[in-house]
């Protein structure tokens, strides 16, 4: 067994195993990022080393966290079990979090400028006329934009670790380390990997819906989704429709409480949907969805599967002494949408910054109330978007009169123009009080017709 442990120093207990080839630290290639600091007064200092955190979870949220912690000369490793993941997602990304964090634009497949919303009974509305030219969604393959992610960070400074975690050992008193358990695969211990041990001051998981971190501390469970997805490369001149387009098809048939989504990637389609309330009926409504753009997909040869759990709301607890979840692992993904590619990235990069803050830039301890900096600021900021998508997906999604209203809404321009700023930018687009009024009477009438339209339908079924 390999270990990763502390060098002798005051405060934390000293570890019998105290080589490891994988100890080394690689070399800083950019300054250290300075923030306002503001760490608390009883923060010890370290000494002769450096604050140690580990990012449990290769993602977008792991790969921003150590890419944060790194630059600013935090010692910092990432344990990702799979470098070459291909999460079933579909990978739409808001226009902001391009710049936000500096994305090359090679790495983004399509840029999506048009939307089709398709309703149970396969109305179709187009949506987009209000972007500007410059704007658009951007389609990207998580296996691409999560090692970019992961690279960078390494690039950094951050120890990238080809590894499983497997469990955390709890600090007896505030001044110990977390010892994690994990198995190294470094190509040189052959397909079973060997048993590796680290220590470290605090804790990031990363790691995912099914995030063995938060086990760890005790979060508690939560709903989840089912995503599933195949991605399918269609003839050539089929997949000059979807050069810049994206639809999405909303009805009992494809998905109970979700959508099904059919996204542009480089070569090919990736066709999904999800389930919260009927799992064990995933593969139907793949069939349904499958079956709704079969026109459009003809000729198309399936060559990847992929199925993953999707939380749907926040876990109960998202932070437990210097241990702090982010991503799918804290339940950071919308309703309504389901998007969670930023949000991760973004939680992920939160969390970094609060521990870059409270430690003086690695020269001090942290504690919960430095990490807990993160959660506030986090709640504070994103509370209301989630809460609205939640409101949102219960209101139009729960029959297929009211997504018939739901996509008649859609067709409205300042919806469009609302939902888009709002999308693309992450902030609250300010509104207009009369398009507000009549938006608001529209909704209305929407939903009245919706319901008259089920009662009828419910006759007929009688």
């Amino acid at each position: 067994m390999s270990s990763i442990a502390f060098k002798p120093f005051h405060g934390l207990r000293h570890s019998s195993a105290v080589h490891s080839p994988t100890s080394t630290t690689t070399t800083l290639s950019k300054p250290a990022v300075k923030f306002h600091v503001s760490a608390a007064k009883t923060s010890p200092k370290l000494s002769n080393r450096n604050l140690r955190v580990a990012i449990i979870g290769g993602g977008p949220a792991g790969g921003s966290a150590a890419e944060t912690l790194a630059k600013a000369g935090i010692e910092t490793f990432l344990i990702e079990r799979k470098l070459d993941n291909c999460k079933p997602c579909g990978g739409a990304i808001p226009l902001c979090m391009v710049g936000e964090f500096d994305l090359p634009l090679d790495i983004i497949d399509r840029r999506v400028t048009k939307m089709k919303m398709i309703s149970p009974s396969n109305i179709a509305v187009d949506i987009g006329q209000t972007l500007k030219p410059h704007e658009y969604i951007g389609m990207v393959r998580r296996e691409v934009l999560d090692a970019y992610l992961r690279d960078r960070a390494k690039e950094n400074g951050a120890n990238v670790i080809n590894g499983l975690f497997l469990k955390m050992d709890m600090p007896k008193h505030w001044d110990e380390p977390y010892v994690l358990h994990y198995t190294e695969y470094d190509g040189k211990k052959g397909a079973m990997g060997a048993k590796a041990t680290l220590e470290v001051d605090a804790v990031i998981g990363a790691d995912g819906a099914n995030s063995r971190v938060a086990k760890a501390i005790n979060a508690g469970d939560y709903d989840y989704a089912i995503a599933f997805q195949e991605r399918i490369k269609i003839p050539d001149d089929k997949m000059v429709y979807y050069e810049n387009l994206a639809e999405m098809y909303v009805g009992d048939d494809v998905s109970p409480d979700f959508y099904g989504w059919v996204f542009p990637k480089c070569d090919h389609v990736a066709v999904g949907t999800g389930t919260v309330t009927h799992k064990n009926d995933i593969k139907k409504f793949q069939l349904a969805t499958r079956n709704r753009a079969k026109d459009k997909i003809l000729g198309g040869k399936i060559i990847r599967v992929e199925a993953h759990p999707i939380p749907e709301h926040p876990r109960p607890r998202r932070l437990s002494g210097r241990v702090a979840l982010v991503g799918d692992a804290a339940g950071y993904v919308t309703k309504c949408s389901g998007e969670g590619i930023y949000f991760a990235a973004k939680s992920g990069r939160m969390c970094a910054e609060a521990i870059v803050e409270g430690s003086e830039n690695g020269k001090k301890m942290v504690d919960e109330g430095d990490l807990r900096k993160y959660l506030e600021k986090w709640d504070k900021k994103y509370w209301p978007t989630y809460k609205v998508l939640d409101v949102l997906q219960k209101v139009f999604y729960r029959s297929n009169p009211a997504r018939e209203a739901f996509v008649e809404m859609c067709a409205d321009e300042y919806v469009q123009k609302m939902t888009f700023d709002s999308y693309l930018y992450k902030t609250v687009a300010p509104g207009n009080p009369l398009e507000d009024l009549k938006l608001a009477v529209n909704t209305i009438g929407s939903l009245v017709r919706a319901n008259a339209l089920r009662k009828e339908m419910e006759k007929l079924n009688v």
